[in-house]
């Protein structure tokens, strides 16, 4: 799966990761709809951090589309708002 964090690039995540990603998008989901700010942040740098942990940086030059985009690290809760509703970016 190729994840691109808006603003800083892509990685490539291995199979296995998609049910510990969807865990995390569904964190940062229900911070959200909890209008939990701290919660939010905590749970969002999470899943950043995840995908920059598990995932391989993408060269620049490869031009492999994205399956999955997750807004810039600079995302705040407001903003937050219109992308992780629901199902979150990765639905169940």
């Amino acid at each position: 799966m190729i994840v691109r964090i808006a603003t800083e690039g892509q990685y490539e995540l291995p199979e296995g990761a998609n049910d510990e990603l969807n865990e995390l998008d569904n964190r940062v989901v229900a911070a959200v709809e909890a209008e939990d700010e701290a919660d939010y942040n905590h749970a969002f740098q999470a899943l950043l951090e995840f995908v920059r942990s598990q995932g391989n940086a993408v060269d620049g030059d490869d031009l492999r589309e994205s399956d999955l985009i997750i807004p810039p690290p600079d995302l705040t809760l407001a903003e937050a708002e219109r992308d992780f509703t629901g199902e979150g970016l990765l639905p169940d």
